[in-house]
């Protein structure tokens, strides 16, 4: 028996709003609690971050500013930062508080340094008064505050022990998103099959909020022009769906300041396991609700592939995690059968396992069309029977097996990868200033 209650809340979990790249948002969610609990004048931070908040923030645009980076979306957390608005908290940005964020930028007060002992995603920020200081640390996902206090008194502690006592999956089962390792990929399948329509209802939010970008996306030549570019060359309804994926990537990478509908904890998943299902369900004049349920579907296997290979990763989460939920939720608006949704998810993993992630920045957009295109062939082919052998390369016999594969390539095999990257990345900064 399927606890479809369970999979609700960890759908509404993992699918909530974002206002620009997830990691400098969550830097600068974790520099705003810090400021509220110091209660005063913050005279000084120093933040602390691990290799993939640092790759994913270097070039990134802030939304509604022209500014990149982490230290400015720190310094604009001063101004305009509110907690309580999530990863939405840099929303009540304006003209002024830019220039004052660029004023806290050029004093050179906010302090950033790479933690390269920090295991999996990690944000620290101690923010200093006078005479006080606060502290806050960021766990294991975007949101997840672990630690806050003032002056060393303690007043929130849910930090993981060292790593010699426990094991790599316990530290993470407290969150409920891990709970969807209990489920196998037909129990996911026969949940968006019967589940009440009306439970998913929220779903629909996310598809009107990303279409919402994809449409500004393609019509204003935003970032370096990919979206509009596409928009251009439609001839059919899967190119629309690339393009208007890509496009909504853009205008986020950017800094267009509007929110998307994330998924597993990434904005740009969100627009990988939403847009291309919505576009070309409309396209094909697929019924609301039969889109709707895809598209839960789409959310849930990026959640299950992301819960296995981590929040952030040496691999492009937008290939292999939403990808791989796109093309899931493909299939199963097309009428595929559980065999052919979970062939998809195979073939998807088996033709783009090797896309790296380097960093977040407007070339995203490119690699989400890539995706688009690989999930719709991934799909077409899954429905005309065609799979890529489970004796190729690293498919396992069972697709839940496949994944876990993914995983101990992504985190075991490319264990060094990220610094190599963010290597390449900040001497590349560097010889160019």
């Amino acid at each position: 028996m399927i606890n479809s209650n369970i999979l609700i809340e960890i759908l509404k979990d993992q699918v909530k709003p974002a206002l620009g790249c997830t990691e400098p948002g969550a830097v600068a969610l974790a520099v705003a609690r810090s400021k509220e609990i110091l209660g005063l004048d913050v005279k000084k931070l120093k933040i602390s971050v691990n290799n993939n908040i640092l790759k994913n923030g270097l070039g990134v645009g802030i939304p509604g500013t022209r500014e990149r980076g982490l230290i400015f979306a720190a310094a604009l957390s001063l101004v305009v930062g509110k907690s309580r608005y999530g990863l939405e908290v840099l929303k009540d940005v304006n003209e002024d508080s830019i220039k004052q964020a660029l004023e806290i930028t050029n004093s050179k007060v906010i302090d950033l340094e790479l933690n390269k002992e920090a295991d999996g995603l990690y944000i620290s920020v101690e923010a200093f008064g006078d005479e006080e200081i606060s502290k806050v640390i960021i766990e294991n996902s975007h949101t997840n505050i672990v630690y806050e206090s003032k002056n060393d008194q303690v007043i929130l502690n849910n930090k993981t022990l060292p790593n010699d006592e426990y094991s790599l999956d316990s530290k993470f089962h407290h969150e409920i998103k891990y709970e969807i390792q209990n489920f196998t990929i037909d129990n996911l399948i026969n949940f968006v099959s019967h589940v009440d329509i009306e439970k998913l209802s929220f779903i629909q939010e996310g598809i009107d909020m990303n279409m919402r970008l994809a449409k500004i996306g393609i019509s204003e030549k935003l970032g370096m022009g990919l979206g509009k570019y596409l928009s251009d060359n439609i001839n059919d309804i899967y190119e629309k769906a690339k393009a208007y994926t890509a496009g909504a990537s853009e205008a986020r990478m950017s800094g267009y300041p509007l929110p998307v509908m994330s998924s597993a904890g990434s904005g740009n998943h969100g627009l990988v396991a939403i847009i291309p299902i919505n576009a070309i369900g409309s396209g094909l004049n697929i019924s609301h609700d039969k889109i709707v349920r895809s598209v839960a579907l789409s959310h849930l296997i990026t959640i299950y592939v992301k819960s296995y290979i981590g929040p952030l990763s040496p691999v492009c989460g937008c290939g292999v995690a939403a990808g791989v939920g796109c093309s899931a939720g493909l299939t199963f608006m097309m009428g595929g059968n559980s065999h052919q949704i979970k062939g998809s998810m195979d073939n998807m993993i088996a033709g783009l396992t090797g896309m790296i992630c380097d960093g977040a920045k407007l070339g995203c957009s490119y690699k989400l069309s890539i995706s688009v295109d690989a999930a719709v062939d991934a799909s077409n082919m899954a429905m005309k029977n065609i799979f890529v052998p489970i004796d190729n390369g690293i498919l396992g016999s069972t697709t839940e097996k496949t994944i876990k594969n993914l995983a101990e390539i992504s985190n075991v095999g490319m264990n060094n990868t990220d610094n190599i990257i963010l290597e390449v990345m900040l001497n590349k900064c560097y010889n160019e200033q």
